[in-house]
């Protein structure tokens, strides 16, 4: 598919959930769905219709070698990425993957495994990183007026109990303690500190103050993880599906020598700014929507969102999963570097498995390894 416009082929696996959720975004993007795979074979019918899909199958291995793919979407349960994209990479068909990357660490040095000797690319579908006010700060700390970046904060705060019981997967996810979905805090973290990554976490949680409608515990309310990174950088994440609050799940901190970024914790308030160069009195916040509204600080946006197209209006996840997919499109076609590649993938996915590993052992600190050494 390098150097050419023609449409690409997809083939879109978990079809009856998130994946019909990117519909209008395919549309948008010119991409050919040749096929919708879903284990819910009642679904497939309208699944296909839904996502003018080509063909449908309930068997995820028969699509791979019946339709003539040049990549799939993975957008299955998470226990299902590491092994479908493996499958995928095997017969050199590009895979854009749901988070998180695996389930395990033996799944991750698999995956990576496959993806070196593919043909084929690997991307993560981080959609977070893509949200305008995390391009916004991604922006500002390229540009240096963050001064040096050594702090950082993230939060998904979601409370998934309903949700649990009408997909037993989440449920049985929720047994495991620890950050089990570490990727929508990390990933835009990761990208305000470019070129670093987390080298040792620790990790602890607040018990458990809720039961399931069985009257059966859930693992853990709370979770906190702490890390410290390559470059001696300090994050903190909190992960929370159980805790009976509103939502909060893109909460962001940044701290430098030269600037400080509070997000919005409610739909009620303002992404909070403080810039040095702006304002050199550090006791006022700055409305940091307003700021880049400024031509001045506008031009840090990415260029999509400096001039975005229509159809965000029914993108996703702020306009991330438009942006994700434009993305993985201009990948496979050699237009640009992989932005999410399969170590950037290990390096948001692996933390939170050392975390599990972590919270069994007392909180101790505990290293995290690097894909780039298998």
């Amino acid at each position: 598919m390098t150097g050419t416009s023609t449409s690409i082929r997809i083939g879109l696996v978990g079809a009856r959930g998130r994946g019909t959720s990117f519909s209008s975004s395919l549309k948008a993007l010119n991409v050919t769905v040749a096929a919708v795979c879903d284990i819910d074979a009642a679904c497939l019918a309208k699944c296909k219709s839904l996502m003018e899909a080509e063909a449908a199958f309930a068997d995820y291995e028969q699509m791979l070698d019946s339709c003539k793919l040049d990549a799939v979407l993975i957008a299955t349960p998470m226990q299902f990425h590491a092994a479908q994209a493996i499958a995928a990479l095997k017969r050199d068909i590009h895979v854009l993957s749901e988070v998180t990357a695996a389930m395990s660490i033996e799944e991750c040095q698999a995956l990576v495994k496959a993806a070196r000797q593919s043909k084929a690319i690997y991307m993560m579908a981080e959609n977070y990183i893509y949200m305008r006010p995390n391009q916004f700060v991604r922006g500002l700390v390229k540009a240096g007026l963050f001064g040096e970046v050594y702090y950082a904060e993230g939060e998904y705060i979601h409370e998934l109990k309903e949700l649990m019981e009408q997909t037993p997967w989440r449920r049985e996810v929720n047994n495991i303690r620890g950050v089990v979905y570490p990727t929508h805090s990390l990933g835009p973290i990761l990208t305000w500190m470019e070129g670093d990554r987390v080298e040792r976490v620790c990790c602890q949680d607040s018990g458990t103050h809720y039961r399931d409608p069985r009257g059966d515990a859930y693992s853990s309310d709370s979770v906190v993880m702490l890390a410290k990174t390559r470059q001696k950088r300090l994050i903190k994440i909190r992960y929370d599906i159980v805790s009976d609050r509103p939502h909060a799940m893109a909460n962001y901190q940044l701290q430098g020598t030269d600037g400080s970024y509070e997000s919005a914790r409610s739909s009620h308030e303002r992404d909070k700014i403080w810039l040095r160069s702006v304002n050199a009195d550090k006791d006022v916040w700055l409305d940091a929507g307003t700021l880049m509204q400024q031509e001045a600080y506008g031009r840090y946006l990415s260029p999509g969102w400096q001039n975005p197209p229509e159809m965000l209006r029914n993108a996703g996840h702020g306009g991330g999963d438009y942006f994700v997919l434009q993305d993985f499109i201009a990948a496979v076609r050699g237009e640009i570097d992989n932005p999410i590649d399969i170590h950037c993938a290990m390096d948001m996915t692996l933390p939170g498995l050392i975390s599990q590993k972590s919270i069994l052992d007392g909180g101790a600190w505990l290293d995290v390894p690097d894909s780039r050494l298998w």
